[in-house]
């Protein structure tokens, strides 16, 4: 895992970052690693955190990584690993499906990083941060659509909704606006274009964040699918995951946090008393997971050592012996943009209507 996943307003001013794992040792404490178990990491990255599991004897990790950059770069803890570690270019919302296909049909612990890596931010021509110019890309697997596609090719409403939902950005009508009316003279192209019109268009007082950072962030999101993703791989560990078995949660910003927090809140049964149903009401089903921990937070120390770890949250819960559960709930829906009239067949629609303040 490398540090920097999360938003870009956590970039520090002085250039590339060092990759440090995140809450590194409250990761490590969480799942608990014991010799002759199975643990998978399903956002590789540098290695950080697979590396800290390979050093527990007889521990076998299957890590995933949807960039094959990453599976490149971590060939080479593959031949230090001595067949502990299997490195598969996966999307994480498949790990179950991973995991079986490596021999492993019951894990003892999952961790997932997520978000960006610093890897991808600081490589100018994967296109993920306005600090440097380059194309605007975005995407992880290097495939599909890319943000320059939705940016020059998307409806105005879809843009502005991706705006407001993804990146929480005020003023999301007023820049689809703008993109929609540049685009028809000069197509966008670079990450620099785009952060340009940002800045003119929703400039920031010196004491914000930069005026591109939440329209980078959503843009991403949006081209990776990111927060659906989550919602596909949280109930893809449910169904991996051994009785006792413990899934932790780095997260770095609110949106990717809610999904989780709901996820276990439901699973748990949080909130839920069976002695208070009504008549004929019908019995929920049996908890997935115990209650969850209390979120953790770095610590001064390492938010100070690393600065993309400020806003880091980790949250852990461990497996029951409860049947999986699939993608039911509500938590489920907080992926989904909104549904617009006509738009009734938008895969992974929601119904919420657009937020004021744009």
């Amino acid at each position: 895992m490398t540090t920097g996943r999360g938003e870009e307003s956590s970039l520090p001013a002085g250039g590339p970052a060092r990759h440090i794992p995140v809450l590194l040792a409250d990761v490590l404490e969480a799942l608990a690693p014991k010799p002759g178990g199975v643990y998978l990491d399903g956002t590789f990255g540098a290695g950080g955190y697979a590396r800290a599991l390979l050093a527990i004897p007889d521990v076998r990790v299957v890590a995933l990584d949807r960039d094959p950059d990453a599976i490149a770069g971590g060939q080479a803890l593959v031949a230090q690993a001595h067949g502990r570690l299997t490195l598969v270019n996966a999307r994480f919302g498949a790990l179950d499906e991973a995991a079986r296909a490596a021999g492993f049909p019951a894990l003892d612990g999952v961790t997932l990083d997520v978000g960006v890596s610093s890897m991808q931010i600081d490589e100018a021509a994967r296109g993920f941060s306005f600090r440097f110019d380059g194309p605007l890309d975005m995407r992880m697997e290097q495939a599909g659509r890319s943000a320059a596609d939705i940016v020059n090719g998307a409806p105005e409403e879809e843009i502005a909704d991706i705006l407001y939902y993804y990146g929480e950005e005020r003023q999301a009508r007023r820049i689809a606006r703008a993109i929609v009316a540049d685009r028809e003279a000069r197509p966008f192209l670079t990450t620099r274009q785009l952060a340009g019109l940002c800045e003119r268009v929703a400039p920031a007082k010196p004491t914000q964040i930069h005026a591109a950072t939440r329209t980078f962030q959503a843009l991403r999101i949006a081209v990776n699918d990111e927060l659906a993703e989550l919602t596909r791989a949280l109930a893809a560990a449910e169904r991996a995951l051994a009785p006792g078995g413990a899934l932790a949660i780095v997260s770095f910003h609110s949106l990717e946090d809610r999904i989780v927090k709901q996820f276990f809140a439901e699973r748990s049964g949080r909130g839920r008393a069976a002695s208070r149903l009504l008549p004929g009401e019908p019995v929920p089903p049996a908890s997935t997971f115990d209650h969850a921990s209390a979120p953790v937070a770095p610590s001064s120390q390492e938010a100070s050592a690393n600065p993309r770890a400020r806003s880091a949250k980790l949250r852990v819960a461990r497996r029951t012996q409860a049947p999986a559960l699939g993608l039911a709930g509500e938590w489920a829906k907080l992926a989904r943009l909104p549904v617009r009239e006509g738009q009734s067949g938008r895969k992974g629609a929601r119904s919420e209507p657009r937020g004021g303040g744009r």
